[in-house]
């Protein structure tokens, strides 16, 4: 089977292993969409549960996770470059490409074939922008554009960069598209709020319990800067802050919790959001056994 199989979902619904048991089913490989699980040893805050991707014993192959190391640079730009690489192999190979993941943008902006460029360091630009408050850089980032993406302006240092990305963008219009649109199915992970709301409880304590205090620790011990992993937001930034001392564990699992919540959120909207802008998203309940969430997804593909 040829065209792409897409499967997203908001954090918690279990779209990574149910993506696992349908690529294992059609002979498939995964293609990771999640911006966070490039990063090496970023591995329980992200939810890299790598033991979804063996399914009966046997290890379903999976891309673009673990590629950089943490603290570096990666935009879009790199994403779309990387995905296709990986894209085309699996197909020249005779397998099933399967795209699962929760970061709306990534997936997105594969479909449609788009690519932002990728935008040079400004440090002239980012000199006079250095002692700005967080509120008058998200006033200056609104200037730009219609701020669609909260996370843009979560640190100073991400609203920066969003900034001379913008800043970029408005010198510079984009260049006809470098990559096609690509057809695909594309399936989505229907859980409803409240058992989000419990998944996402449950699943912070767990990763609290497994360790992710002390893989923070082991990430600054490695030099990374405190900022570095602010940047990355959720876990990586509340639990940040209380190993540096600047608020309680209590803060931290109370502040944490809402943000994941609020996360969560943002990316359904997002979804729905592509609905509204022509994408097809068959939804699936989470709830389903199994067999019967791979029946339904074989339904789809087969009929579309």
């Amino acid at each position: 089977m040829e065209k792409l199989i897409t499967i997203l979902g908001p954090t918690a619904s279990g779209k990574t292993t149910f993506a696992a048991h349908l690529a294992s089913h059609l002979d498939g490989e995964i293609i990771s969409a999640d911006s966070r699980q490039i990063y090496r040893g970023m591995d329980i805050g992200t939810g890299k549960d790598l033991d979804d991707y063996t399914v009966e014993g046997r290890q379903v192959p999976y891309h673009l996770i673990d590629i950089r190391e943490a603290g570096e640079k990666y935009t879009l730009f790199n994403y779309q470059h990387d995905f296709h690489k990986v894209y085309n192999d699996i197909l020249m190979r005779g397998k099933t490409p399967i795209f699962c993941g929760g970061t709306g943008l990534y997936i997105e902006s594969v479909l449609k074939g788009y690519h932002l460029p990728d935008v040079p360091e400004n440090p002239e630009l980012r000199k006079s922008l250095e002692n700005k408050s967080l509120e008058e850089l998200t006033q200056m980032l609104a200037s730009y554009k219609k701020l669609h993406n909260t996370t843009d302006t979560d640190t100073k240092k991400r609203a920066i960069r969003a900034i001379e990305i913008a800043d970029f963008q408005s010198k510079y219009p984009a260049s006809e598209l470098d990559y096609p649109p690509i057809e695909s199915v594309i399936i989505g992970i229907d859980i409803d709020r409240n058992s989000r709301r419990q998944k996402i409880s449950t699943r912070l304590k767990k990763r609290l319990d497994e360790g992710m205090i002390d893989e923070v620790k082991m990430l600054l011990a490695k030099g990374i800067s405190p900022d570095d992993l602010i940047y990355y937001g959720l876990e990586y930034k509340f639990v940040t802050l209380h190993v540096i001392g600047e608020i309680s564990y209590e803060e931290m699992l109370s502040q944490l919790e809402i943000a994941i919540h609020q996360f969560a959120k943002r990316q359904m909207t997002w979804f729905r959001g592509m609905e509204k802008r022509g994408f097809t998203i068959h939804w699936v309940d989470f709830s389903l056994p199994m067999n019967e969430k791979i029946e339904r997804a074989l339904t789809f593909i087969n009929n579309s």
